[in-house]
């Protein structure tokens, strides 16, 4: 059963992001199932810091803006949700190529909702875990 209380498509996300953050980074919406969204984004001149890995502030954009955007469809037309906290624990580094995030909650709330954001590779290797908080607010 679906988990989402507004409809909800790939492009309805991507125009919901235009000249935002993660628009300017490059992320795609790639698909949504009954509870979960998965977003990618490229590991570029955007994202890459001075190493030349990723920048982990670029893996928590990622995180936070797939586990975000899910959190806000699974809430009424009254209701938005906004970020609250955000841990993130850096598994592997990556140089090139894409990264892909998937979002599945722990715990929706009617004033918290608790997100599990992996994000991995383009060879399917984790890359970090992320748990986002993100407080239900009334418009």
């Amino acid at each position: 059963m679906a988990i989402w209380k507004t409809k909800i498509d790939t492009e309805i996300m991507t125009n919901r992001n235009q000249h935002t953050m993660s628009d300017h980074l490059g992320i795609e919406f790639l698909e949504v199932g009954d509870d979960y969204i998965v977003a990618r984004m490229p590991v570029d001149h955007r994202t890459l810091q001075p190493h030349g890995i990723m920048h982990g502030g670029a893996s928590c954009v990622l995180a936070e803006t797939v586990g975000s955007i899910a959190a806000n469809f699974c809430v009424s037309e009254e209701h938005y949700c906004v970020g609250l906290d955000i841990n993130t624990n850096h598994i592997r580094a990556v140089r090139d190529g894409y990264v892909t995030a998937k979002a599945k909650p722990f715990h929706i709330g009617k004033s918290t909702q608790v997100w599990g954001i992996k994000i991995k590779d383009d060879e399917g290797r984790l890359v970090s875990v992320n748990r986002l908080t993100m407080a239900v607010l009334k418009r």
